[in-house]
């Protein structure tokens, strides 16, 4: 089942999409005893709630009108860092890495979780906000999101695959200066606008997230290709790892990490500047493309 949400005159609604993303049906219609909020909707299906299957030919899918589909997971985004061999070996040598000190401890021997406030949330189609003072060194990050359905503490990796709900795309942009400076990740990434995200929610019996195939291009260019095989700490280890600590709730998102190809592995590195176009993509879930733009700090000013 793939779901998306889609702007409307006063604000967003749910809808069932076909595999082919081009018809939808509102899920106002198609299930009306069902929530019309993404989080409280994975909540009532993965608490045993169904979806009638589609009938009739839906409506056409304009793919200006999509939204993030998650836009208010319960808490911040769990992200992992460094969880791709080659892109832990490359953050390593690139000089931005505080976590690491040597070669040798490139490769983490535990997950590394850090998080992005939900703030930082943008649609799939959204310009990325260029500010004064965290627009020297922006870099992206590909990376394949998993969607909690049901929850639980201490979840055994055995058990883990079955309290994922389904799983979406999200490009974790980053401030790299930022990162560096302050000496851990929160600041460099959690900056508004610096998580796009979409372009669907596509549940886990559609997908096999152990095979999928996560690509980055800026201005047409491909940077990053891999596949989610290539993953150093697995969905299940990471949900194990998360869930000790604290109970995981019904629309939790974990941004699994990024593979090898980001701007500070180039030498000399290749941030992000004003106009350039990123599009990050993951075969079964899709593409978001998003450009970088500049903003004038005077017109945030009161915007919260």
């Amino acid at each position: 089942m793939k779901l998306a949400r889609l702007k409307t005159g006063g604000g967003a609604r749910l809808v069932r999409v076909d595999a082919a993303g081009r018809r939808f049906w509102p899920i106002e219609t198609l299930a009306p005893d069902l929530p019309g909020e993404m989080t409280a909707l994975i909540a009532a299906l993965s608490g045993g709630a169904t979806m009638p299957e589609p009938t009739g030919e839906g409506e056409a899918l304009d793919p200006a009108m999509l939204l993030a589909p998650v836009p208010q997971p319960p808490r911040n985004i769990f992200c992992v860092g460094k969880n791709y061999h080659a892109h832990a070996k490359e953050f390593a040598g690139s000089g931005y890495d505080s976590s690491s000190t040597s070669a040798a401890d490139a490769i983490p021997k535990a997950p590394i979780i850090f998080t992005k406030p939900f703030t930082s949330i943008s649609g799939p189609w959204d310009d990325i906000p260029m500010v004064p003072g965290l627009d020297a060194e922006v870099d992206y990050e590909a990376e394949l999101a998993v969607v909690i359905g049901r929850g639980g503490r201490c979840i055994p990796k055995a058990q883990a695959m079955a309290h994922v709900f389904g799983y979406t795309l999200v490009n974790d942009v980053t401030a790299r200066d930022l990162q560096g400076v302050h000496k851990q990740w929160l600041l460099g990434k959690g900056i508004d606008g610096f998580c796009p995200m979409g372009p669907f929610l596509v549940t886990a019996d559609e997908l096999d997230a152990g095979t999928m195939r996560v690509t980055c291009m800026v201005n047409g260019e491909k940077r990053q290709d891999a596949s989610t095989a290539d993953l150093i700490f697995d969905i299940p280890t990471l949900i194990e790892t998360i869930s000790l600590s604290m109970a995981l709730l019904p629309g939790d998102i974990i941004a699994t990490g990024t593979p090898e190809g980001v701007g500070i592995g180039f030498k000399p590195p290749r941030f992000l500047r004003d106009g350039d176009v990123v599009e990050c993509a993951i075969e079964g879930i899709g593409s978001i493309r998003n450009t970088l733009r500049k903003v004038d700090p005077a017109a945030l000013h009161g915007a919260a």
